[in-house]
């Protein structure tokens, strides 16, 4: 995907807020500290358009990023971070679980958890979620430049098996420092929202994959 203009569009609270525009929408999901605003910045060469806080589970709405007036990121609510009181989480529940079930514009959901560790037990609760109602997932793990290159394809194959995710589903191992995989993701973004292809530089694989076909 060559970038050629991105822009935050607004912070929705409610359906009412949505933009109307027909784009297709990528929708971002995870902990509050897995590294969302990061990875958005990685992906769109922007340095601070999502901006990062030292304080997990600011964002509160789901906000809109317009790239190429052609696609929508959307950057939902962290979960899993203790500070929010429990009838802000409900609330943040019912809002996501409503976007996620009826937005028809809605892709593809990205679904990042911490490669350094095992996903947790909201990350499984998530990806259960998903996967039941059939709404289209990209696993992403996030801060893999923190690994060594040896360490990665344990790390690949830990997230696989506690998210118990089937053989030849995306799983992308990504570092916002670096840049890996992002020709990887925004290629699975591209065919998820039918958008015109442009072939990576370098092709991304995910070392676990490539230990089971070998």
């Amino acid at each position: 995907m060559k970038i050629k203009s991105s822009e935050f569009v607004i912070s929705a609270v409610g359906p009412k807020q949505y933009p109307d525009e027909g784009l297709p929408e990528v929708a971002l999901a995870g902990r509050s500290n897995v590294g969302k605003s990061s990875l958005i910045n990685r992906m769109l060469l922007r340095k601070n358009l999502a901006r990062t806080s030292s304080q997990p589970g600011k964002t509160q709405q789901l906000n809109y990023y317009r790239i190429n007036g052609e696609l929508f990121f959307v950057d939902v609510p962290g979960y899993g971070y203790a500070k929010v009181s429990r009838t802000e989480r409900e609330a943040w529940g019912r809002m996501i679980e409503n976007y996620l079930m009826n937005r028809e514009p809605l892709k593809l959901v990205i679904l990042l958890v911490d490669l350094r560790h095992p996903p947790t037990a909201l990350d499984r609760s998530m990806y259960d979620w998903l996967s039941h109602y059939g709404i289209p997932l990209c696993v992403v793990g996030t801060k893999a430049d923190k690994l060594s290159r040896s360490q990665l394809p344990k790390h690949a194959k830990q997230v696989r098996e506690t998210l118990g995710m089937p053989k030849g589903q995306p799983l992308v191992l990504f570092s916002s420092e670096t840049g890996a995989g992002r020709d990887e993701l925004w290629s699975i973004i591209e065919q998820a929202a039918d958008l015109s292809p442009i072939p990576p530089s370098e092709p991304q694989n995910d070392p676990q994959e490539s230990e089971d076909n070998g």
